[in-house]
């Protein structure tokens, strides 16, 4: 029961062919610089990759491309349904959907929400129903997971018009990760996850901290749009609003321009004055690098605040869980940021916090303390497993 995932981004389509039931994967890829005259297409099959040019770079191309991989493997007529990851699904989606001319009207409502991302969802989502015209789609949002946050953790202390007319409130996001790792993690720690208060850092080139009590998010440190929160790699995360007002009078950008540089010119790019990469940053900071070693404190104090924010909404906290490709791949990151919280009572496996790494991950705490672990997400069995679930083609 093979599913389809495709996760559509501004220029680029990842996808997977997964078993939602064991999580195998026959063939996965990514297209990428969509639109421009470089596109290309990466499909990775039984331990051998592929590339392709794309002379005209669109979502449609790359879909045929792959539509014909899967011809070559013989997996066309086996694949049962389509999962597609969609950035923002506002307040009305705390669940994935089977695509509708509704559900599709409904996404496209909230590409004000999120621009860079609704958009690309789109474009991919289209390009799916041309290619599979027969099979189910199901939308799987990022930000349904959250919308069991209470009233106290999404609202915004503004005018209330803005939130009943604009809804202009907090959504939070990563939503799929969060939720793959918090279930993993009961599992790894052997105990239901209804029982568990989880604090979970998806950390990569995008981050945030969620806390998740008994399964359901509580709290979350992003906000209306993915920019708020902790330091990212060419994300702000938290400004002063003002800094808005008092840049465009004082040095003539628009509105438009400022959030364009919180997005894509600030974080640890901005910081750091050379790269928004961690694994760069932090051997740049080794060499003695000024800006790389700022970079790094920033972002692990940070880290830390979000992480404490996210004990004060669960209460009782039972375990901190890192992953993304920096989670699940700096040693120093991890032991940077559990050095600032000693309150939570949890002393770190010096060896086994550095060996977990590449893949490798596991507890990294001491086995009489407060558990924290490494969890390597997967997002597009995630996305598999609720697809096969909404569409009752997985066994429970």
């Amino acid at each position: 029961m093979w599913t389809l995932v495709l996760n559509s981004g501004s220029s680029s389509l990842k996808f997977a062919v997964i078993d939602p039931a064991s999580g195998e994967t026959r063939l996965s890829g990514l297209a990428e610089r969509l639109g421009a005259e470089a596109a290309s297409i990466r499909l990775d099959s039984d331990g051998t990759r592929q590339t392709h040019s794309l002379n005209g770079g669109s979502y449609a191309e790359a879909m045929t491309l792959l539509l014909a991989e899967l011809d070559v493997l013989g997996l066309r007529q086996d694949v049962r349904a389509v999962g597609h990851r969609v950035v923002h699904g506002g307040s009305r989606f705390s669940a994935p959907a089977p695509i509708t001319p509704e559900v599709l009207e409904a996404i496209r409502e909230c590409v004000p929400l999120a621009p860079l991302h609704n958009p690309a969802n789109i474009a991919g989502i289209e390009a799916a129903m041309n290619a599979f015209p027969g099979l189910p789609q199901v939308a799987v949002f990022d930000t349904a997971f959250h919308q069991t946050l209470p009233e106290i953790a999404y609202r915004y202390a503004v005018p209330e018009a803005w939130f009943t007319q604009h809804g202009v409130r907090r959504y939070g996001f990563h939503g799929i990760s969060h939720a793959f790792v918090a279930g993993e993690a009961a599992r790894l720690l052997g105990r239901p996850l209804s029982e568990l208060n989880l604090i979970t850092a998806h950390l990569g080139n995008g981050c945030s901290v969620s806390a998740v009590a008994g399964g359901r998010s509580v709290d979350s440190s992003m906000g209306m749009t993915p920019l708020e929160g902790l330091v990212m790699g060419t994300r702000s995360g938290n400004v002063d609003p003002g800094l808005h007002d008092y840049l465009a009078r004082v040095s003539g950008l628009t509105l438009t321009q400022i959030t364009a540089a919180l997005n894509r010119e600030s974080g640890l790019l901005a910081l750091s004055g050379l790269t928004n990469d961690m694994r760069e940053l932090e051997e740049a900071a080794a060499r003695g690098h000024v800006g790389a070693r700022l970079a790094v404190e920033i972002f692990v104090y940070r880290l830390a605040q979000g992480m404490a924010a996210m004990a004060v909404a669960l209460g009782r906290v039972d375990g901190l869980v890192f992953t993304g490709g920096i989670g699940e791949n700096s040693p120093g990151v991890r032991a940077g940021a559990l050095a600032r919280l000693p309150f939570l009572g949890l002393r770190l496996d010096e060896d086994a916090n550095a060996a977990a790494v590449r893949g490798q991950g596991g507890p990294i705490s001491a086995p009489d303390s407060l558990s924290a672990l490494v969890v390597g997400t997967n997002e597009e069995w995630m996305i598999a497993r609720e697809t096969a679930d909404i569409l009752a083609l997985r066994p429970r």
